[in-house]
């Protein structure tokens, strides 16, 4: 059954052209070291990625919609967004509450790129890998 490609919604959506892409950025582990919900005292002085911030606001620059979705819950969101502020980010929203466990498989009616990172930011390649896909 094909679904029609209506949005209702009404609120605020952000969509990209074809030549735009919507980042959605982990924050712990990614643009700061990794700090657990259980030590929020931590978060207000999390040690930044060293090159997370100049390649995310590039991509903002670029008009690239960036989005962050992290594992921290809702009663830390002024602690996160004052740390983003603090350390010069630029973005456009934040949603809180990512599930937290890892071993992520998203699925989506559009086209969905994952990139596993490893520690650095850097310029994406393309390579062709296997994928696990509905019959």
């Amino acid at each position: 059954m094909a679904l029609k490609a209506e949005c209702r919604c009404g609120g605020n959506t952000f969509l990209s052209k074809d030549d735009k892409k919507n980042y959605i950025i982990d924050v712990d582990g990614v643009v700061c070291e990794d700090i657990c919900n259980c030590s929020p005292d931590l978060m207000n002085e999390a040690l930044l990625n060293s090159d997370a911030r100049d390649i995310i606001n590039k991509w903002y620059d670029d008009g690239h919609t960036i989005t962050f979705f992290t594992a921290r819950e809702a009663e830390h969101e002024m602690l996160t967004r004052n740390w983003l502020l603090k350390n010069g980010f630029k973005y456009h929203t934040i949603i809180f509450g990512k599930p937290r466990g890892g071993n992520y498989h998203y699925i989506d009616d559009k086209n969905v790129r994952a990139t596993r990172f490893n520690g650095k930011f850097g310029n994406f390649i393309k390579k062709h890998t296997t994928i696990e896909v509905f019959e």
